[in-house]
């Protein structure tokens, strides 16, 4: 028998936040776990493109340091090419997707005319359609255009983005109804509300939105591959598929650091604007 507890004892009382601090115990193993596996590949090319190229699977503490590997890799294919293709394609379609981005979400959110929610329904649709999908189409529309193997052919089909679209209008609707009001009391035209209002206030999201539709156009692989035939218009990641091939030879410290030179800026720019990038998808949620 269990002994009877003594007259004035209180009794122990139960945790109700320790079955919750083990679920975030196992929710943060899994994180660290998760990011671990995420960073190996990136480790393995950097010590691959730093070492030379008989150390690529021989990892040893004191294994001799090369920069040799990107000058080889830099001599090896038209790289500066490459990037200056690369840079004017992203250019190109992050100024359209901002300017019909930011026109057609403030229509959308702060505009009535008929039709407007069949036409949010419509933007939301492209969502659920594949790019890859439409390749034939836009394949044969770009010939028609006489635009084959050019870096606008590869733009076109991208300068009006539904994910951009919808991420400024949830941004727009969460700005206070009363300083719109207010600027159009002082006489400003609904050009100049927007310009002056909503654009300023959104400026989070417009950073977000910049690196996530970068880093998707400047890592975009398949459209580039089947629009593309010459250097003049070849972007990084065909360029890149290209310098790998069997017929080049393997040799894995030069791919790497190859890889590194292409991917560099974007690791970069994702470093100087995390923090923009978190808040503003925390902050333009559904509403």
């Amino acid at each position: 028998m269990s002994a009877a507890p003594k007259p004035g004892a209180v009794p122990a009382r139960r945790d109700p936040y320790a079955p919750r601090g083990r679920a975030l115990t196992l929710e943060s193993a899994g994180a660290i776990l998760l990011a671990i596996l995420w960073v190996l590949p990136l480790a393995y090319a950097v010590w691959a493109a730093i070492h030379p190229s008989e150390y690529t699977t021989r990892f040893e503490l004191f294994a001799p340091l090369t920069l040799d590997n990107f000058t080889r890799a830099w001599a090896a294919a038209p790289f500066a090419r490459y990037f200056v293709n690369t840079f004017l394609l992203v250019t190109f379609i992050l100024a359209f997707q901002l300017v019909l981005g930011t026109l057609a979400a403030y229509a959308l959110a702060r505009q009535d005319f008929w039709g407007r929610d069949v036409a949010f329904a419509l933007i939301l649709a492209q969502l659920m359609i594949m790019p890859d999908a439409l390749i034939v189409e836009n394949y044969r529309t770009m010939t028609r255009l006489g635009l084959v193997d050019t870096i606008p052919a590869i733009a076109l089909p991208y300068i009006a983005s539904a994910f951009g679209i919808f991420l400024l209008r949830q941004t727009f609707k969460t700005v206070p109804k009363e300083l719109d009001d207010a600027a159009r009391v002082e006489g400003a035209s609904p050009l100049q509300v927007l310009m002056k209002v909503y654009v300023p206030l959104a400026r989070p999201t417009y950073i977000a939105y910049g690196l996530v539709s970068v880093s998707y156009h400047w890592n975009n692989f398949l459209w580039p591959l089947i629009i593309t035939n010459s250097v003049e218009s070849r972007p990084l990641t065909v360029g890149l598929q290209i310098f790998s091939s069997p017929d080049q030879g393997v040799d894995w410290a030069v791919i790497c650091a190859a890889t590194l030179m292409t991917s560099a800026p974007l690791l970069i720019a994702f470093l100087l604007f995390q923090r923009q990038f978190v808040q503003s998808f925390m902050r333009a949620g559904i509403r």
